[in-house]
């Protein structure tokens, strides 16, 4: 498995002997590491981190979104190494939907809770030109005759979504299930309110410590994180 912002090969991590080594294997590596310790918010966010660090960064971001793939490559890697690894800061990303192929994606990406979104996302935003470069007009043309739930799936199969699913975890069956839940529908769409409410605009959108910042990239993000945190 290749590794990539976690640094680490979760599917391959060795279970524990006993339930008492693991739980303290995993209190060890929560306060080593907190890129391993994974939430949902009250808002309906994915949180990596410490709940309780100085900073809070929190992400309004779109898997189909090419701004939001550049941050992924050049400022995840920094961002968890620097400060969410060590405790200093947590990161927390919001979905904003931006278009239908965003929908299938993102309740895919969100289809296994907070701790599989995150490679999830990471990997769709590597292979985000491949994956949106399948979809074509005659095949939105097509898939628009079908029930709102089965073009969901649609895309998803077309894309080729469930395939990336499947590498981290989530069945076939499983991501189906949450392409056509309404439940998952309706946290998008309050995440979406919150964000309008928010000021939000567009994709990539930064809050620290809850504030909006001026910041679409890791060079004009990090000063601010510098000054949360001092």
């Amino acid at each position: 498995m290749v590794r990539g912002w976690l640094g680490v090969a979760v599917l391959g991590l060795a279970v524990p002997s006993s339930a008492g080594q693991a739980e303290a294997t995993a209190s060890t590596a929560r306060h080593a590491d907190w890129t391993r310790t994974f939430a949902e918010t009250p808002d309906g966010g994915f949180r990596m981190g410490n709940p309780d660090a100085k900073v809070a960064v929190v992400e309004y971001g779109s898997l189909t979104c090419p701004h939001c793939r550049h941050f992924a490559q050049t400022g995840m890697k920094p961002l968890l190494a620097r400060y969410v690894r060590p405790g200093k800061a947590s990161y927390e990303y919001r979905s904003l939907i931006l278009n239908g192929v965003d929908v299938a994606a993102t309740l895919v990406a969100r289809c296994g809770g907070p701790s599989r979104f995150f490679p999830v996302a990471e990997d769709l935003y590597a292979t985000q030109p491949t994956w949106l470069g399948k979809i074509s007009d005659r095949q939105t043309a097509r898939l628009s005759a079908l029930p709102q739930d089965e073009q969901r799936v649609g895309v998803a199969r077309v894309a080729g979504l469930l395939t990336v699913a499947a590498r981290h975890g989530i069945s076939s069956a499983r991501a189906e299930q949450c392409l056509k839940s309404d439940a998952a529908l309706a946290e998008l769409d309050q995440m979406a309110q919150k964000a309008s409410e928010a000021g939000v605009q567009g994709t990539p959108t930064f809050f620290v410590n809850g504030k909006l910042v001026d910041a679409s990239d890791w060079a004009t993000l990090e000063p601010f994180l510098k000054d949360a945190g001092s």
